[in-house]
């Protein structure tokens, strides 16, 4: 097709793969999400390299992986040795600005979770909502805030406006704001308004929901639309097996989850569930935008999220382990003027891939360190034979590097030297180690982690020819707080009245 697609990336934070219906899960009611699954392709095999949200996000705009970004984490490490000093210097133009320069009117709306927060990243049209407010100068800078303030002042003394964090993270809760004016329905119906511009440029535009997120605070109705009881307990295994990653008691204490037991498990899902229905509902408004386009079928729209969340499987909470709950991601991509509908894939897909799949569907592909799925799938390129995955600085002992090949997934944790194997066909909740009886296995996939690594970038992770162990140490646990600090308040007061004051 000669015309250039409008292309429309849609992302939701920490959504897991395995949240919608017409992929499986009959729990849950996604009707929107379905529409997408019925408009295209599905990939079954998809992952964040990096499952955190800075170092997801940082991908997502550079189409490089974490050994170029230097993003491991939420935090951003120096360059390595002979690379650039800054992020488009290691990496080139971020993709919308490259969007841009093709031509294309581009537009990003929601979570951006850059550093610093008000980076430029090439959005002709830029509307920040983030999470967490740092100083007044962020919350009058961020566009949903604003927008509260202006349209809803009754509701701008709500300090957290997506719900309450810290200790309540896991706990559940309702929406603070009525369903017409949460975060995800200004993000929506921002949305619409950019695709019912009618210009003579096709567009480009990345609407990123804030939610499922914890706090787990869907709105009303969404808040009761699941009964605990009906849900599934977590799928736990031997918890020397499940917390063989450290990070996990660790990150468990920090948002004070490291005793949460099974029926409090079933009600958290239930909310966390509400929460993706009624961001199904905001993501149909915005499909609807789209179908009544006159090119709504050379309109791409692809959907993901940046990771996904334990959500109590392996004694979890949260992300940041290679767990398939946590590091799996929903994968959707439609374009229906050239691929085929309703059509499940295996190839193994990363966020790395999203910069050549806009690249290749609007001139000449942009690989970086991606695949071109676009390619694959219609029989013009490889499919990747291995896929890797990074967290944690190399060199570092919170340094852990996963890699996906065939049935197999090979984990390596630089703390202690320790290894995990699954065979994910056989045992897709991953609760079997099969390290030990699997040598052969282990000696290639640990090869081929060697291999990414055997670069200027990744060799502070190796040591003597094979990845770097360091003596296992467990971190001492603290607990994590956020309040919202543009209105001063920074944590618990020492004495219980101090806080009227």
């Amino acid at each position: 097709m000669d015309t250039q697609p409008n292309i429309l990336y849609v992302m939701t934070d920490q959504q897991r793969f395995d949240t919608i219906a017409a992929l499986g899960n009959k729990d849950i009611y996604t009707p929107n999400f379905d529409r997408l699954v019925r408009r295209g392709l599905t990939f079954n095999n998809a992952y964040s390299p990096c499952p955190v949200c800075v170092a997801a996000r940082y991908t997502i705009r550079t189409g490089c992986a974490p050994l170029k970004t230097r993003v491991f984490s939420n935090g951003i490490d120096a360059p390595a040795p002979g690379q650039a000093e800054t992020m488009t210097e290691r990496c080139g133009p971020y993709l919308a600005s490259e969007m841009s320069a093709r031509g294309y009117r581009t537009f990003g709306i929601g979570k951006f979770h850059s550093n610093p927060w008000n980076e430029e990243l090439g959005y002709q049209s830029h509307l920040h909502s983030e999470e967490l407010y740092g100083s007044p100068e962020r919350r009058r800078g961020d566009a949903y805030a604003s927008f509260i303030a202006e349209h809803y002042p009754a509701y701008d003394f709500v300090e957290g406006l997506m719900g309450e964090r810290t200790e309540m993270y896991y706990m559940p809760q309702m929406s603070p704001m009525p369903a017409h004016c949460t975060v995800e329905s200004w993000a929506a119906d921002r949305a619409v308004e950019h695709i019912r511009c009618e210009e003579d440029r096709p567009f480009f535009g990345l609407l990123s929901f804030i939610g499922p997120h914890p706090p787990l605070a869907p709105p009303i109705p969404f808040n009761r639309m699941y009964d605990p009881d009906r849900m599934p307990n977590p799928v736990r295994g031997e918890l020397e097996i499940d917390h063989m990653d450290e990070q996990i008691p660790w990150m468990n204490y920090g948002i004070w989850a490291e005793d949460i037991n099974d029926a409090h498990a079933r009600v958290l899902r239930a909310r966390y569930y509400g929460e993706i229905s009624y961001i199904d509902q905001c993501l149909g408004r915005v499909l609807d935008a789209v179908e009544a386009r006159e090119d709504a079928d050379n309109t791409i729209i692809c959907f993901f999220a940046d990771h996904g969340d334990h959500m109590g499987d392996h004694s979890a909470w949260q992300k940041e382990s290679f767990f398939d709950v946590s590091c799996r991601i929903p994968f959707l991509l439609s374009w229906p003027a050239r691929l085929a509908a309703d059509v499940r894939r295996d190839d193994l897909v990363s966020l790395t891939d999203l910069y050549a799949i806009a690249t290749g569907a609007s001139g000449d592909v942009i690989l970086r360190d991606g695949c071109d799925v676009l390619g694959v799938v219609e029989g013009n390129a490889s499919a990747r034979e291995a896929l890797f995955g990074m967290y944690g600085s190399p060199g570092t002992p919170r340094f852990k590097i996963m890699v996906r090949s065939g049935d197999w997934k090979y984990i390596y944790l630089a703390n202690g030297g320790r290894e995990q194997l699954f065979n994910v066909a056989l045992d897709p909740n991953e609760i079997q180690q099969r390290a030990s009886d699997n040598p052969t296995v282990v000696d290639r996939l640990k090869g081929l982690a060697i291999g990414a690594l055997e670069n200027k970038a990744g060799e502070a992770a190796l040591e003597g020819g094979s990845l770097r162990a360091f003596q296992y140490e467990e971190r001492p646990h603290r607990r994590v707080y956020q309040f919202d600090r543009s209105r001063g308040v920074v944590g618990f007061p020492d004495r219980p009245e101090d806080a009227l004051a």
